[in-house]
Parts: C-alpha cells; structure tokens; sequence
C-alpha cells in the first residue's frame, strides 16, 4: 500500500497556492492507519521509550495509537489555554504573530524518553517550540516521528539542525 494514496491532497487550503495535504483520509482507511501507526513505531524497535507526546491535533490521534501500541503514557501538545490544570508554555513565531504551546507541569518527570508526534512537519515552527517545551520541562527527545514531511519548508532540516533524530514515512516535495 502506497501511503501517498490514501492522503488528499486539497489545492488552495487554507490560502491560495497552498496544496493542504489531509492526513484525515489515511485516518479513516484501515490499512492505511494501520500501517503508518507501525511504521512509526518500527524505527523504535528495542529503544526504550517512557511517554508519547503528540502535537495538537492530528498528533492526538497518531500518537494516542503509537502510546497504546508501545504500552506508554500520551502527553497533549495543546495551544495555549485549553488544558485544565497548571501548565507550562512555550512561544513561537508565525507568519503573522505569535502563539504559545503547552504541556501539564506533571506531564513529564526529569529524565523521560520521550517520543514526539504530529502528522506533518513544514516549517517545524510548532515542533520546535514543542521540543523545546518538553526539554525545558526534563524530557529526553528521543525520536520526532511524522507522517508527512514537506522537506521544502525546511522543518525537518531545522529539527536536524538542533541534533534531533527525525523520521518521516513519506516526502512531498514542493509544498
């Protein structure tokens, strides 16, 4: 199974000149969720691995299935305000302004490996800040796993740049 063909791809979403890459239609084909849940989770393969943090909000659903998979806790990525109880931040620039990343302050004890999840990685603005979130609350980044990277954007680059190990299960190149 190809993996690219179960991901839509929608032209001008959410501007003009943008090809929006839909991860929801490989979501919802069996197979396909399947397969990119293991994929995912195979470059793991005898790492020790204490918690699955997944980015808001297609990185709930690949990394809930990841954590279940690998018999480890999940930690929510949300935007700012929507967790319930304390929390800790982390900014990050936009195109056009700011906005803040947070985790639980007991979502992490000091010294966890932690796996970090999201559908795709762009320009790496959110996965950055999210690395750097966990980081500064003791995590350990052992792995930052995607289903799509656009290498264009230069996200993965980036998180290469600051030493972490990235994987990706498919490229799209010119978006």
């Amino acid at each position: 199974m190809d993996l690219k063909s179960v991901i839509r791809t929608i032209p001008d979403y959410p501007k003009e000149g943008i090809m929006f890459r839909d991860i929801t239609t490989l979501l919802t084909d069996a197979r396909g969720f399947r397969r990119a849940v293991d994929e995912m989770v195979q470059p793991l393969a005898g790492a020790k691995i204490d918690k699955v943090a997944g980015i808001e909000a297609r990185g709930f659903i690949l990394g809930g299935a990841i954590a279940h998979q690998l018999s480890v806790g999940f930690v929510p990525i949300r935007k700012k305000g929507k967790l319930p109880y304390k929390t800790m931040g982390e900014t990050y620039e936009l195109e056009y302004g700011v906005d803040e990343v947070e985790i639980h302050i007991d979502a992490i004890e000091p010294g966890e490996r932690v796996l970090l999840v999201d559908d795709l990685i762009a320009t790496g603005g959110t996965a950055m800040a999210a690395i750097r979130l966990l980081e500064r609350a003791g995590a350990q980044i052992e792995l930052c796993a995607f289903v799509v990277d656009l290498p264009d954007l230069g996200g993965a680059d980036k998180l290469r740049a600051a030493g972490k190990q990235i994987t990706a299960l498919i490229q799209f190149e010119g978006d």
